[in-house]
Parts: structure tokens; C-alpha cells; sequence
């Protein structure tokens, strides 16, 4: 697999980057048009065919919705004025959402910024979540940096909410461990760590970055870094993958956390975080190829697993858990590690019936052939790494954003990483498109 920003020479470079442009586009009014209508912030979820009946926000999706937001501004889909004026009023809605030790719920009502409970002890603070609404709300504090009124004021908007977070609180007293839940009505009760290999890294570094709540980093390297689930070094279909469960599990672990942080050259005492995102990758891919459970449509035209809808429900599809459901942010959201097959693989989608897989938002949630099932919907922690992970590959907008971030680059150096972030003075922020 390559990892080249092109994955065409000449007239079909041009193609590739039309499709890139019709898909990340399309996909962008899941956070524009599709955004709930009183906070701006993004929808859980969004029909195929009109609003959805409820007023369920995402708080990690919208994190999501945020750097989409960056995107269509550099391409020129929005205008500046516009952007700060959607931010205004998602962070207007953000200071008066209930925060628990600084930290938001996984879910909010979108009209009255009430906690809307994930499960029943679920319904206070959520770390992870929290972590991918501040990656967002980071690119667009280092994106927006024009010495004017509105754009300062959503810096120290920004600024204020990022202060008041309490990593630290969530070492539960001091552990050399981070919890993903806390609940002023339940208090521990989930009791759930959070422990590696998954999509969590970003916590950690924003943890670890913290300028008023900043943890040690065992908790990182002790609380997360170790355990059975967190070294692999098996082979699967002959790629030795060197972290995290069997076959590598859903491909959005490979996506989440780095929507911001920059894998390339991203290396600790434990891990490659390229290679091992590509080595992921990799295994997905072959898995859907070699198609071991003889699946409808699977191949390098049809590809990808990941959490997503199916014909049962949500489910976090994986190769060790194949149910013939194909997720197109799972391919779509791999360009930076895998473009040809993930080009081949968009192209591929293309070819199945219009009206059941593409719409108003772009590509539906996922399908599944054995079935002759399509989703009606769309996720926005879904849609989302769709756009954001094309544009790393295309120019590195989010990944040079986040990371010229001080408190980003603070947390990584006391992390122990290396990066070539860190041996920069500064980087560039608004490459050019292609």
C-alpha cells in the first residue's frame, strides 16, 4: 500500500481528486444543513429522508463537525463570516451544556442542552467524547487566528472551556489510570478504564497537555499502555500487527484519534503509530479481499469494517466479527494509509444503486448484500472522519492544525512520543489544496 497524496497520474489524478471533492463535499452538509437547527451542533444520527424526531446531539461528533467545518472554509464551500458565525453559536450552546469536572456527557439535547443519558449509570461525564469535541474545537482555535473581534473571542471561548477540564479528577484521586465515566448521580459506577489499544490515545495527550489539569505520564504508560489488550504482534493474513485485539478490530481505531494527531512519523517506547495504523489497515482490507465467510459484494471495490448500522443493529464490525456488513467510512476514512484501495473502493460504491447508497449527505451508514440491505441513515461519527481523514491526505490541514497546537506538542514531549511536530519551530497551517 503507498502512501502517496495523488493516487492517479494525469487525467486520472484529476478524476480522483473530482471524486474526492463530490464525496467530502456531499458528506459536509451532514454538519452544515443536517446540524441541529438551535445549537448547531451535529446530530447523532440524520434520516436518508427527512429530520430525525428527536433533538440528540453528539458531543464527539461534533468535535468532528468542527473540523469539517475548517475543511469547507480552505475549499471554499463556506465563507469565513459564516464558519465563526456556526462556531458562535455551537459554543454559545457548549457554556451552557451541564459539564461534570469540566467534562461534557456523550449525549445532549439539542434544544435545551440537557445530559441525555448514554445508558442508565452513563448520564455525567464522558472523557472520550470530551476528547474529540476539544480536538475539534483546538483545530479551529489554531485555524481562526485573525487579529479581529469575533475571531478573537472564540479563541478565548475556546480557550475557557479547554481550561476547565479536569483530566486529572478523572485519575479518580490520583490513580495512575483515566476513567472514562464519572456521574454526579452514580459517581464510579461505570467503573470502566480506559486501557489501550483503542481509539483513546487523544485523551491521553490532551490529558497529559492539560495547562491547569494536567496528569503524569503513568497514567499513560502505566494505566493505558498495558495489559493483555494492548500488545499483539500476531499475524494475520501475513501482517504482523503490533498492537491491540485480534485482527486489529474495527478500523475506526485506526481513524478517531487520528483525525488530529498526525500518525506519520508518530513513535513511543511502545509503538509506530503509522506503521501500526497501516498494518490495521492492511488486515481489514485483505480480510474483505480473501472474504473467508463467502459475503456478497466483499472485494477491493467493496470494502471496509467498522462500527456502524447493520441489518441487527448497531454493531462494532470487525474481521473477527464479520456479519457481511460493508461501513464506507471504513475505506473512505483510510486514504491516508491505504488510497488505492481506498479510491478503488469509493469508485466501487459508486457502482451500487444510487438512490440506495448515496444521498443528500453522501455515502449511507453501511450495506449488506447477503441481504440486499442499505442503510437509511447517516452517523456522524461516522460521516465525519470521512472528510477529515481525506483532507489529511490530501494537504494535512487538521493533522498540522492540532498539532502546532503548544499544549498538544507539551503533552506529546512529556508522553515521551516523537514527532517531526515536535523538531519544528512552527509548521505550515493552510497548505494548498489538491
Amino acid at each position: 500500500m503507498t502512501s502517496s497524496s495523488h493516487v492517479g497520474t494525469g487525467s486520472n489524478a484529476e478524476a480522483d481528486s473530482i471524486l474526492l471533492d463530490l464525496v467530502q463535499r456531499q458528506t459536509f452538509r451532514f454538519f452544515w444543513e443536517g446540524a441541529h437547527p438551535l445549537s448547531g451542533l451535529a446530530r447523532d444520527r440524520q434520516k436518508t429522508t427527512g429530520d430525525p424526531d428527536n433533538d440528540l446531539v453528539a458531543v464527539g461528533g461534533s468535535g468532528f463537525g468542527i473540523m469539517a467545518v475548517i475543511v469547507a472554509v480552505e475549499r471554499g464551500w463556506i465563507t469565513r463570516h459564516a464558519a465563526v458565525g456556526r462556531l458562535d453559536t455551537m459554543l454559545s450552546f457548549l457554556e451552557r451544556t451541564p459539564r461534570y469536572h469540566g467534562m461534557f456527557p456523550h449525549f445532549i439535547d439539542g434544544r435545551t442542552a440537557a445530559t441525555i443519558p448514554f445508558k442508565r449509570k452513563d448520564d455525567g461525564g464522558d472523557v472520550v467524547e470530551s476528547a474529540f469535541l476539544f480536538q475539534g474545537l483546538l483545530c479551529a482555535r489554531q485555524y481562526f487566528d485573525q487579529e479581529v473581534a469575533a475571531e478573537q473571542d472564540l479563541r478565548d471561548r475556546i480557550n475557557q472551556l479547554w481550561r476547565e477540564a479536569e483530566w486529572d479528577w478523572y485519575t479518580r484521586g490520583g490513580e495512575n489510570r483515566l476513567y472514562w465515566h464519572w456521574s454526579p448521580n452514580h459517581g464510579w459506577a461505570m467503573n470502566r478504564l480506559i486501557v489501550g489499544w483503542d481509539e483513546c490515545l487523544l485523551a491521553f495527550v490532551l490529558a497529559a497537555g492539560s495547562p491547569e489539569h494536567a496528569v503524569d505520564a503513568d497514567v499513560y504508560h502505566e494505566g493505558y499502555a498495558t495489559g493483555p489488550g494492548f500488545r499483539n504482534g500476531q499475524s494475520y493474513h501475513g501482517i504482523t500487527l503490533p498492537l491491540g485485539m485480534p485482527y486489529g478490530g474495527p478500523l475506526f481505531i485506526a481513524h478517531y484519534s487520528f483525525c488530529s494527531l498526525d500518525p506519520r512519523g508518530l513513535t513511543d517506547r511502545h509503538a509506530d503509530y503509522w506503521e501500526q495504523n497501516v498494518r490495521h489497515t492492511r488486515i481489514n482490507h485483505a480480510h474483505c479481499v480473501a472474504n473467508p465467510y463467502d459475503h456478497s459484494g466483499y472485494g477491493p471495490d467493496c470494502w471496509g469494517l467498522t462500527s456502524s448500522h447493520g441489518p441487527k443493529g448497531y454493531v462494532a464490525h470487525a474481521p473477527d466479527k464479520d456479519l457481511g456488513v460493508i461501513t464506507p467510512s471504513a475505506s473512505l476514512s483510510s486514504f491516508p494509509y491505504a488510497p488505492v484501495e481506498a479510491m478503488r473502493a469509493l469508485r466501487g460504491f459508486l457502482t451500487k444503486p444510487e438512490r440506495r447508497i448515496w444521498g443528500r449527505f453522501g455515502f449511507v451508514d453501511a450495506l449488506c448484500e447477503n441481504s440486499d440491505w442499505y442503510a437509511r441513515t447517516y452517523l456522524a461519527i461516522n460521516q465525519g472522519p470521512i472528510i477529515i481523514m481525506i483532507e489529511n491526505f490530501r494537504t494535512g490541514l487538521l493533522w498540522n492544525l492540532f498539532m502546532s497546537a503548544p499544549e498538544v506538542r507539551s503533552g506529546l514531549f512529556k508522553l515521551g512520543f516523537q514527532s517531526p511536530h515536535l523538531s519544528q519551530a512552527s509548521v505550515p497551517r493552510k497548505p494548498v489544496p489538491t
